[in-house]
């Protein structure tokens, strides 16, 4: 994994937008899958050009891929699974239920899930319908994990640039799918993590950093309302033992770990704070941590590493550019973000990143694209600055 040894590198956290070609294939459905397949390499090789062209340094396909979505494209790669109702009395798991009991006016009026944006696609395992195992999970990905890596490396042939795929973490697959066959939580996680290693390890043995997608470490809080802090932490320790698990055996320097606190837009006001949280995430055995920095509930938490030391080795990729708001942040803004990073973690420690992936997100592409020039551009404002 590059470091930022001469100016501060430039990444994301995801998904980028789709041409619209593309996203009305997305939206149709399995009905236009093998459409889908034929326009998709243009398509990636499109969005691979756009990142190199805006100067950034770890690019990926924008996700394009995954159907159905950052999190739920793995129902696609495994069996093991049935769709069926929620039975009596089990409640739907909602990760803005603390906040929904503090704004219950807000969420009835229907503000709480955020506008329907361009690049947002329903979920696969929805309320009412969702997904549970009733037989031993199996990972059949191989052919589209192949595939994945193959279209990213034809399309980023000859640039010089770190290549990067992400892909879910257990304790994130639990947001939608319900178990109904293994024994225990822990059986079930790492089941999961079975699977999923199968994924990881293509992407690593390829040469290509894996991105393991947590949002559920930081997000899961909101999901237990009832929870205390102290059961928290037992509740996250468990899933960090089966991201572990996932990752076992695969090579540190090619790991990065992403956790937010949910993407969608709402007050955020019960969010778990970072300091109850840092400890467990750090015993994630990944070189890079990317963690949400930019938007109003969570920006101040850059003041956790004056009292805190970055573990030796790791990398550091804050958002300073965001998701919660269409708003551009100017590229001076952003190179005031990076240089406190930089100089509490040290410069060549740090990445400038996203919050999370942006395409889902933001209103509109245009809207995406001008946050992530805005991000090139303050990474070398603050390159010129902390290396002068």
């Amino acid at each position: 994994m590059r470091r930022s040894t001469d100016r501060i590198l430039v990444s994301h956290a995801g998904a980028l937008p789709a041409t619209e070609e593309l996203q009305a294939l997305r939206l149709a459905g399995s009905d236009e899958q093998a459409e889908y397949d034929k326009v998709l390499p243009g398509a990636v090789a499109d969005v691979v050009r756009h990142q190199v062209d805006l100067g950034h340094d770890i690019i990926n396909d924008g996700e394009l891929s995954k159907r159905g979505g950052f999190s739920n494209y793995i129902a696609e790669r495994m069996t093991g699974m049935e769709r069926h109702p929620l039975p009596d009395g089990a409640k739907p798991r909602s990760v803005n239920a603390r906040d929904r009991r503090m704004f219950p006016g807000f969420y009835e009026a229907g503000l709480g899930t955020g506008a329907r944006r361009p690049g947002r696609l329903a979920p696969v395992g929805n309320e009412s319908n969702p997904f549970f195992v009733t037989e031993p999970l199996s990972y059949t990905g191989g052919a589209s994990i192949a595939a994945d890596i193959a279209r990213l490396k034809a399309a980023a042939e000859g640039l010089d640039v770190e290549l990067y795929l992400p892909g879910i973490a257990p304790g994130t697959v639990e947001h939608w799918l319900w178990n109904d066959y293994y024994a225990s939580d822990e059986e079930f996680l790492f089941a999961l993590a079975d699977v999923l290693h199968e994924e990881f390890k293509a992407i690593t043995d390829a040469g290509i950093i894996l991105q393991v997608d947590d949002p559920d470490l930081p997000d899961g809080w909101q999901m237990f309302p009832d929870m205390t802090v102290p059961e928290y932490h037992r509740y996250a320790e468990l899933r960090v033992e089966a991201i572990n698990h996932a990752i076992r055996d695969l090579p540190e320097e090619l790991l990065r770990l992403h956790i937010c606190w949910g993407s969608q837009h709402g007050p955020h006001a019960d969010d778990i704070p970072l300091t109850e949280i840092l400890d467990t995430v750090l015993k994630v055995k990944a070189q890079c941590l990317s963690v949400e920095a930019a938007n109003p509930t969570h920006e101040h938490e850059w003041a956790i590493w004056e009292d805190r030391k970055l573990p030796d080795g790791m990398i550091l990729m804050p958002g300073v550019v965001g998701h919660a708001t269409d708003l551009i942040e100017h590229p001076e803004l952003v190179a005031q973000r990076l240089i406190r990073y930089a100089n509490l973690v040290g410069k060549e420690n740090v990445i400038a990143g996203t919050d999370c992936g942006l395409a889902p997100r933001v209103g509109h592409a245009e809207i995406a694209w001008a946050k992530l020039d805005s991000l090139s551009k303050g990474a070398a404002l603050a390159s010129e600055r902390l290396w002068k």
